[in-house]
């Protein structure tokens, strides 16, 4: 203000000026030239396999890749730079038509054109592609995310493979999107499964590798204003001052500091590819040499002169200080060529000598790297499968809780005395009133965790799958209990040293007569034969034989080798009675393993057998009785692991869902429905007499090695303690007849679970609480049909837990 009063007063020192008009010519700019850093970020893609699940309709298939930042809407995209073709897909003339293809329009890769026959089929595709995505000049190393997106693209048989080729913009079958995080851009190795949707199921075998890489650097001319004089500040109409100095000066330090950020980007980037190269070829046994770029990096001495020399002037500078400059020191005398703080103090010629000769050794490394993913692209696919599985259950940690939990040592109820029987109830009534019903314990559990994940912000360093991370509130909660086998109680019928007997004839029969056969290695297991592994599903009721080929699917995941058996025998007929549905499921078992035991045995020695069972809902009281039938017995021995998706094990007493009741007794009164009678202890005045409370007394548990139980309590069809084989409030308050039969029978099956075996048996619950918002407020929230039915028309639980357990489905 005092400023402008001198001008207007005239007591300016320089002299009177004259006010320049607004439409005065500012003084010229002068030409400078700047330097430019160019960087590339490039993410080469390997697709080693595309393995046929479940798809539904034969036809020409192929992939189209593309890739974009994740910054905006309009944000640039991935172009593809080179393209490897490792080896000739193994397709016959008329299954493969074509080569791969490069749309110039949206800068897409896409595969040769490939025709799916049947399920389980292999197409080998081997190729690999390298995208470059753009990084704006100057502006440091890469901020945004990354987004890979791969679309199948479909056509029917009656179309050419010529004419599917010709037409690429239909639209995709499927979609499946993936995110690369920032973290993850200066250096990663990683498998990349690919599996699209539940009704397009496949597996495409990809691994992804990046690299931050350098493209160029060069001078560019740029405009730069000239600095005016005190005297000539120019004023606007307004008589504000105009400085552009200032803003040519703080630009300049802004792509000055980003330069150095981009440098420190480039040689953290050539450290871990270096580590990375050497990890990969020591995992697989085959060290890459590495000599011809550690005698290149002794240029590194350049560095030295120049950095100690900067290092020298900024001493001498704060000499007077009594302090070195902050964060110049270097580690054991040697100086942190990775240093912000260091490299700020360089002048821009030894900038731009440490871009380029950080990123030729880059560009070396990189190089290399590919030659040797080209000679070993089997073995590294292989250890990154195997390293992506063991991270699975770090990741996927978010939705999932784990604790463990003692089975009980004594009865609940029954096997105790009149005192002793109401002292018991007593303290269990006051343990309910505190505790709530389970149930709705278990999912405010599930629903405090889900909100805690809404508030969640996930910043790791993997790819991130967006059908999992895309809308992480909306995934399903599992909560994993682990529980601890007790001792069985010594005044059961069955004793300890009886139970072992059994289970010494039983395993006597087994093709491996000592534990040393279980630890062959892989050579001598082909020598001396192999496993036969069956997994049978069983729908529930009035289901399909595919309602469970979302399970079905991820355990083919885990093990591709084991033999399917999807039941069909009990289907439009699951309304009658429990055991025939039982012996019409036992026959058509022991018709599928005979068959399998047959081949297996025509092409070597078989060395052992797991049977494995799926059960959903009433499926699972389908697959007890089955395994209660003589004609079960000989194959007992071979039981492995069994899984029960909502299974009403205890029935339908203490079921709480007074709407279900209704319909429930609705069936029975107007249809008769004789398995809704013997689900409800209806079948026989006396509930001893009825069929669930014997099937009980059967030792249907007992032969498997792990044991699986699956529940929701947002599940209105399956009472939550059933499914769960525990106890429940009601039956802790219930001193009748038949509170004494429901513990009686509770205890039942848990002796079963408790009985020795020859291997440790594992007991798992599981609590799956999903997301059904999406459903919104209808009848089959209301009843707890839609908790009910997710069961199969999801796979992600499913995905988390075997994943999570992946030995109990090996």
């Amino acid at each position: 203000m005092l400023r402008r009063l001198g001008w207007l007063i005239g007591l300016n020192n320089r002299g009177v000026q004259a006010k320049k008009l607004p439409d005065a010519k500012p003084p010229p700019a002068k030409v400078r030239p700047v330097v430019m850093l160019d960087t590339v970020q490039e993410i080469a893609i390997y697709i080693h396999r595309f393995h046929n699940l479940d798809l539904f309709q034969q036809g020409w298939y192929q992939l189209k890749i593309t890739m974009r930042w994740d910054n905006d809407e309009h944000a640039s995209i991935g172009t593809p730079a080179r393209v490897m073709q490792y080896e000739a897909p193994n397709l016959g003339s008329d299954d493969g038509y074509g080569v791969w293809r490069i749309d110039d329009t949206d800068n897409s890769f896409a595969t040769p054109p490939f025709r799916i026959k049947y399920a389980r089929q292999d197409v080998l595709l081997s190729i690999m592609v390298a995208f470059d995505l753009p990084i704006t000049e100057n502006e440091g190393p890469p901020s945004s995310a990354v987004i890979l997106k791969f679309e199948l693209l479909y056509a029917p048989l009656l179309v050419d493979g010529s004419e599917f080729q010709a037409s690429p913009d239909g639209c995709p079958a499927a979609i499946h999107e993936f995110r690369i995080p920032p973290k993850a851009l200066l250096g990663l190795h990683s498998y990349c499964p690919v599996y699209f949707d539940a009704f397009h199921s496949v597996l495409v075998d990809v691994s992804v590798h990046i690299s931050l890489l350098k493209a160029s650097s060069h001078k560019a001319p740029v405009k730069v204003p000239s600095i005016p004089s005190a005297t000539s500040t120019t004023d606007d109409v307004a008589g504000e001052r105009i400085d552009e100095s200032t803003q040519a000066l703080d630009q300049g330090v802004s792509t000055d500091l980003k330069q150095v950020m981009l440098v420190k980007a480039l040689l953290d980037a050539r450290d871990t590819l270096l580590v990375e190269l050497q990890n990969l070829g020591n995992a697989i046994n085959q060290p890459v040499d590495l000599t011809e770029f550690t005698s290149t990096m002794n240029d590194i001495k350049l560095f030295d002169s120049f950095l100690r020399a900067n290092q020298a002037a900024a001493d001498a500078e704060v000499s007077g200080q009594g302090k070195a400059q902050n964060g110049l020191e270097g580690v054991n005398g040697r100086l942190d060529y990775r240093s912000e703080s260091l490299l700020q103090n360089l002048s821009k010629d030894d900038v731009v000598k440490m871009f380029n000769l950080s990123g030729d050794q880059l560009l070396y490394l990189w190089n290399t790297f590919l030659n040797f993913h080209r000679d070993n692209r089997t073995q590294i696919l292989q250890f990154l499968c195997d390293a992506w599985a063991k991270d699975r259950k770090a990741e996927w940690s978010i939705w999932m809780v784990y604790s463990k939990v003692e089975m009980p040592h004594h009865y609940i109820n029954g096997g105790f005395d009149e005192s002793s029987h109401h002292i018991v109830h007593k303290r269990g009534s006051n343990l309910w009133k505190l505790t709530d019903d389970p149930a709705q314990i278990a999912a405010m559990r599930a629903e405090l965790h889900r909100r805690s994940i809404a508030q969640m912000r996930i910043n790791n360093g993997s790819i991130q799958d967006m059908q999992v991370f895309g809308d992480p509130s909306g995934i399903p909660i599992v909560i994993i209990e682990r529980v601890m086998n007790a001792p069985r109680r010594t005044f059961s019928d069955n004793s300890y040293l009886r139970n072992l007997d059994i289970m010494g004839s039983a395993t006597s029969h087994i093709d491996h007569s000592s534990e040393a056969g279980k630890k062959l290695s892989s050579t001598n297991v082909a020598q001396n034969g192999c496993d036969l592994k069956i997994v049978v599903f069983v729908h529930g009721f009035q289901g399909h034989h595919l309602d469970l080929r979302l399970v079905r699917n991820q355990w083919l995941l885990i093990d591709s080798k084991i033999e399917v058996l999807m039941s069909e025998v009990n289907e439009q007929k699951t309304s009658g009675d429990f055991r025939e549905m039982g012996l019409r499921l036992a026959h058509e078992v022991i018709s599928f393993v005979k068959r399998k035991m047959d081949k297996a045995s025509r092409s070597g020695r078989l060395r052992d057998i797991k049977l494995s069972f799926v059960g959903h809902s009433i499926g699972n009281i389908i697959i007890r009785t089955a395994l209660a039938e003589g004609v079960m017995e000989p194959y007992l021995r071979f039981l492995y692991t069994y899984v029960s998706l909502s299974g009403p094990h205890l029935g339908y007493l203490y079921s709480s869902n007074s709407l279900f009741n209704s319909g429930l007794w609705l069936l029975k009164k107007l249809k008769g429905t004789q398995c809704i009678h013997q689900l409800t202890f209806t079948d026989d005045p006396d509930i001893r007499n009825t069929f669930l409370y014997k099937l009980c007394k059967q030792k249907t548990l007992e032969n498997f090695k792990h044991i699986l139980l699956l529940s929701s309590p947002q599940d209105g069809y399956v009472p939550y303690h059933s499914a769960r084989i525990e106890s429940c409030r009601a039956a802790s308050m219930d001193f009748s007849k038949r509170g004494k039969a429901f513990m009686e029978m509770l205890n039942e099956c848990l002796d079963q679970i408790r009985a020795p075996t020859s291997e440790h048996r594992v007991f798992i619950r599981c609590d799956v609480n999903f997301d059904t918002s999406s459903h919104g407020k209808n009848l089959n929230t209301i009843i707890g049909r839609a908790a009910h039915i997710e069961f199969l028309e999801s796979d992600i639980f499913a995905r988390f837990i075997m994943r999570s357990c992946p030995d109990l489905f090996k």
